[in-house]
């Protein structure tokens, strides 16, 4: 069985697949553990993609709770396709190379068109603003130690990347700082 999923359609359903959830419970845990960072998830369309994976045949309705207080919720569960196709789609999220693009390397390309003294200010300026998120993904991490073990490895892996960048910044930075300004800046 084929099932092309996108990567919210993915994100969801392996979150079906961890335990039946209801939208809002769906929330909560993207929030929680931080997936936003990653995923284009917003609480408006997790009611669209639940509905178009249960017209897939990939969740169905697994009954309503009953009310306590507010709103009876809706609570899914993956089918026994959409498991497979969790599966399956999961793997090759995991094994396949896929290309990003990332903002910063089209800024990198364009380089030459901004003033030496705003290039430094914008890398100091993105300096700073991973310096926060870092500590932003550390405190995330310290708050949930007894989360799954895959949902750390997520988080590490953005930290990784992070710190990456922090080095890099901080060599080029050093570079440029240490450049001829005509080299910087191509009229």
């Amino acid at each position: 069985m084929a099932v092309d999923l996108t990567p919210a359609e993915l994100t969801l359903l392996g979150l079906l697949v961890e335990q039946p959830r209801h939208g809002y419970e769906l929330e909560e845990v993207i929030t929680a553990r931080g997936m936003r960072e990653w995923t284009e998830i917003g609480f408006s369309s997790i009611y669209y993609l639940l509905a178009k994976l249960r017209d897939r045949g990939l969740i169905t309705e697994v009954g309503t709770p009953p009310p306590g207080r507010g709103k009876a919720r809706r609570v899914y569960r993956p089918t026994d396709d959409g498991r497979e196709a969790c599966a399956r789609a999961t793997e090759a999220a995991i094994a396949e190379l896929h290309p990003v693009f990332p903002r910063l390397l089209v800024g990198l390309a364009n380089q030459p068109a901004v003033p030496p003294d705003r290039l430094r200010a914008a890398l100091a300026h993105r300096a700073d603003a991973v310096t926060a998120k870092i500590a932003e993904l550390r405190a995330t991490r310290a708050a949930q130690p007894h989360a799954p073990r895959f949902a750390l490895a997520i988080l590490d892996h953005s930290l990784s990347q992070l710190d990456a960048e922090q080095r890099w910044l901080a060599a080029y930075r050093a570079e440029l700082a240490t450049a001829p300004d005509q080299e910087d800046h191509r009229p």
